[in-house]
């Protein structure tokens, strides 16, 4: 039995969405335009403060090509989580995996990725902290965070990296650089919900490579 893709286009690149098969979506915002948002995201906030301004910048340092997704706003309210929501895909079990550079903030630098996501205010997220140095997971219900797992370990600003996050019925795994981290077990959410990448306050994070497989 042939086995079926579905071709999307997404944040400036081509996606390969598998069934059975299992092939992944790959988003590198190459064919975005400098200052916009990528096609096919949408933007929302978490929590409190003013409007959030994620765009495409230039970044001749990062791994999938010169362009990259920030938050770029850089509003110093503590309990305030941008998020760039992609359309596709909308899944329960899935593996997210994202390249990421810390740049700056003085209130945080962070990293997210969530899953899940039914809106702004519900939904799964793992965040790396280069102030805090650890890598935290987290639910969202109705916008307020509650941390179920985590760990410490150095998270350096200014150098690409990769988090990654695999979650599978209530069971959740951890990743930072091809280390694993952690798993650990929640059933708040278990309906599909979308993929976001995810900030905190003034973070201004550098994101490319964000590859999205589903099972």
């Amino acid at each position: 039995m042939t086995k079926r893709r579905d071709v999307f286009i997404l944040g400036g690149a081509t996606l390969l969405a598998g069934t059975a098969s299992a092939e992944g979506h790959r988003i590198d915002f190459e064919s975005g335009q400098v200052g916009a948002l990528p096609a096919g995201v949408t933007t929302a906030l978490t929590g409190s403060g003013g409007p959030v301004k994620w765009a495409i910048l230039d970044d001749a340092s990062a791994p999938a090509g010169p362009k990259v997704l920030a938050e770029t706003s850089a509003d110093r309210t503590d309990y305030r989580f941008p998020l760039a929501i992609f359309g596709a895909p909308v899944a329960a079990d899935l593996e997210v995996a994202v390249k990421f550079k810390p740049v700056a903030g003085d209130v945080d630098r962070a990293a997210g990725i969530a899953v899940r996501l039914a809106d702004k205010d519900n939904y799964y997220v793992v965040r790396a902290n280069a102030l805090e140095d650890n890598v935290r997971l987290y639910r969202v219900v109705n916008g307020r965070r509650s941390q179920f797992a985590g760990a410490n370990l150095k998270v350096p600003s200014g150098v690409w990296q990769e988090l990654k996050i695999s979650a599978r019925g209530n069971r959740f795994e951890i990743w930072l650089d091809g280390r694993r981290l952690y798993d650990a077990t929640d059933s708040t959410f278990a309906n599909p919900g979308r993929v976001a990448l995810w900030t905190k306050a003034d973070s201004v994070t550098h994101f490319d490579d964000l590859r999205i497989q589903t099972f």
